[in-house]
Formats: structure tokens, C-alpha cells, sequence
């Protein structure tokens, strides 16, 4: 799962970048509006973090940009300002929740979860696959019960199929939601992390659908 951090603050978006990725998303950081709404724009991910108080372009006028682009990946708005009207604002403007400064990281994390789940149509924080359940906000896997390790990229992948059960997921579209844009990136490696994935899950849960990319399988 891949999120995009848009925040001019240095140290507060290290620290997000730091607490995302400790949850095992991959993560790309814009500091100015500008920016951002490019990277919003050309690149895929599953949620953004958008400060309203950013040089260049503002923040209302950045998502703005976005959904009249037809770009509609949730957004969370950070910002200083607790007036009432700048929420309603960010709102209106196509934001999916806010969050006013200074906030606690934790809470940050789970509005983020709660907004992916949503995306996809998921109401819990623990996706449930057949064997698999994956608890997103531990980062924990059991399959029949029995934990199961994973590393941070087999985490993603695996996340992101069981965000999207039964659907044909390709390649391409796995590379662009499992690392950062400063990542080099081949969509080859997804071979090698699925078969990593099947040697730890019951094999035939993930689906090689020939020419097309992978389905998770609801299997029992």
C-alpha cells in the first residue's frame, strides 16, 4: 500500500514518513504544493496526506486540481488551523476526514487505515480471506490460526490483494501501489514476492491468471 505525504514542514513530515513507513506502507513526500499535486496527479496511491498550508499552491487548491482531474484516492487533511470553516472548506473541496495539529501519530495511522478500508469497501481493520486474517493495524498475519512473518514488501502485496479479493490485480498495478517513486521498480520482483507469498500461505490462494496479473481466492 502506497501513501503520498504532502506537508512543508521538514520535521513533521519526516515523522510521518517515518511512522507510514513503519506500518508498511511505502511512501513518497512533497514539500510544497506544487509538487504534490503533480505527484497526485501522474501516481497511484491508496491515500494522501495533504496539508492545507503549503507554499507554492495551497492545499484546498491542490485537491481541488485532483478531483477535477477525476482523481479520487482518499485524502486526509492536516492543517493548523482550528476554525470551523477551514475544516468545512477542506471538506467541500473533496477531502474524505481532517485532522488539526498537533495530532497524535497513532490516530493519524488508524484515519488512514479507516480511510483505505473504506475505498475498498472494508468496514474492519482485520481482513479476513478464507485462512488468511490480516490484522492491518498490528501488522500481524495468521493463517488457520498460526501466525505467519512476513516482510514489509510481502505485507503490502498482500495487503493490497486482500483489499481487493477476487479481482484480477496486474503486475503493473502491484509495482505502483508497493513502492515509493524514488524506488526503482520491476514489476519482475512481483513474481518473486508472490512465490515468497506461497511458500508461507496455502499456494493456491493466490491465482496466476495468465497474461493478466493475480487474484486472491476466497478459498476455505
Amino acid at each position: 500500500m502506497r501513501v503520498l505525504v504532502v506537508e512543508d514542514e521538514a520535521v513533521l513530515a519526516e515523522q510521518l514518513r517515518e511512522a507510514l513507513a513503519a506500518a508498511g506502507y511505502a511512501v513518497d513526500h512533497a514539500d510544497n504544493g506544487v509538487d504534490g499535486q503533480y505527484l497526485g496527479e501522474v501516481e497511484n496511491y491508496d491515500a494522501v496526506v495533504l496539508d492545507l498550508g503549503l507554499p507554492r499552491m495551497d492545499g484546498l487548491t491542490v485537491l481541488r486540481q485532483w478531483r477535477a482531474a477525476g482523481r479520487d484516492m482518499p485524502v486526509l487533511i492536516l492543517t493548523a488551523r482550528d476554525s470551523w470553516h477551514e475544516k468545512v472548506g477542506g471538506i467541500d473541496a473533496g477531502g474524505d476526514d481532517y485532522l488539526t495539529k498537533p495530532f497524535h501519530m497513532q490516530e493519524l495511522l488508524a484515519r488512514i487505515r479507516a480511510l483505505i478500508r473504506r475505498a475498498s469497501g472494508r468496514a474492519s481493520a482485520i481482513l479476513e480471506s478464507g485462512p488468511l486474517r490480516l490484522d492491518t493495524a498490528r501488522g500481524e498475519l495468521t493463517v488457520s490460526g498460526q501466525p505467519v512473518t512476513l516482510t514489509s514488501h510481502e505485507f503490502r502485496l498482500l495487503a493490497y490483494l486482500m483489499h481487493h479479493p477476487g479481482r484480477i490485480v496486474s503486475r503493473g498495478e502491484l509495482t505502483e501501489h508497493l513502492y515509493a517513486q524514488d524506488h526503482e521498480r520491476d514489476s519482475n520482483t512481483i513474481e518473486v514476492f508472490v512465490a515468497r507469498l506461497r511458500k508461507k500461505l496455502p499456494s493456491e490462494l493466490i491465482e496466476t491468471v495468465r497474461g493478466l496479473g493475480y487474484r486472491l481466492v476466497d478459498a476455505v
